[in-house]
């Protein structure tokens, strides 16, 4: 039996910080789905040329209170980026913690606003050890 990858979905307490986060790691939203019955909107974002894996964020109008402080049931999202270091530096001058800085040239790991874990990943070969990043030491967890 055939089967296909459709998405993955988070639950987000704050649909707008969580869509800015997304957005500045390179992701575009590709469709939204709004249920005034059911009090939730759907926001499907993916990366440009990818709109077939998208991440699908899980907005509930009436808050979530049963989504823990610490979204820890969840693995994490992964990234294949062309420059893992300018894209660090891009989240980081928006704002975004680099939980594990890529010291090696090779991999990150940064959290959304809702705790998401997002592993991103240089293509290809590492690239070459560089500063800030190879010095700059853990912060928190992923």
């Amino acid at each position: 039996m055939p089967i296909r990858y459709l998405h993955t979905m988070v639950r987000v307490l704050d649909l707008e910080r969580s869509k800015a986060f997304y957005e500045l790691l390179g992701l575009r939203e590709t469709r939204r789905h709004e249920s005034p019955g059911g009090r939730f909107t759907l926001v499907f974002m993916a990366p440009p040329g990818q709109e077939d894996c998208p991440v699908e964020l899980t907005w509930n109008w009436d808050g979530d209170p049963g989504l823990p402080a610490d979204s820890r049931h969840f693995g994490h999202l992964a990234y294949e980026v062309d420059d893992l270091y300018a894209l660090c530096a891009r989240l980081r001058a928006g704002g975004v913690t680099i939980n594990r800085p890529p010291r090696d040239g090779r991999m990150a790991f940064v959290r959304s606003p809702d705790n998401v874990s997002v592993e991103l990943l240089q293509t290809g070969a590492p690239l070459a050890p560089a500063e800030p990043w190879a010095s700059m030491p853990n912060t928190g967890h992923w």
